[in-house]
């Protein structure tokens, strides 16, 4: 399942492909699904360190969820944990691409299933 907390470790590897790589885009969201998720507030503190922040909040806005601020606050209190949990892990893309900002490359997702495996020439 294409969950945010999944896209924001992905980066393009195509051959050649090294610069402006990260965040992938999504492109031609047709399905997206939000399906709950035990809340685990300490796995939430511990992977938080972890994420690319400008990348999350950029990829919950590409599919109409702003519930995050620009930054993370100082404070993790509760509210904005449950708020984290939500884009984490219970935002699920279905159907649509995930594209690179540099070499244009369209990974596609189906059926909540990322295609990442690359053409024989595009492998580096």
């Amino acid at each position: 399942m294409v969950r945010l907390i999944t896209h924001n470790l992905l980066a393009c590897h195509v051959k050649g492909c090294t610069t402006n790589n990260f965040p992938l885009v999504f492109q031609d969201v047709s399905d997206v699904v939000v399906r709950e998720a035990d809340y685990n507030p300490d796995f939430l503190r511990g992977f938080l360190p972890r994420v690319e922040w400008q990348a999350l909040v950029g990829a919950a806005r590409q599919l109409n969820d702003a519930s995050l601020p620009e930054a993370p606050p100082d404070q993790l209190d509760d509210d904005f944990l449950k708020k984290v949990h939500h884009v984490l892990l219970e935002i699920h893309v279905e159907e649509g691409a995930m594209v690179c900002p540099n070499c244009k490359h369209v990974y596609p997702i189906s059926n909540g299933i990322p295609n990442m495996l690359l053409a024989e020439h595009e492998i580096g």
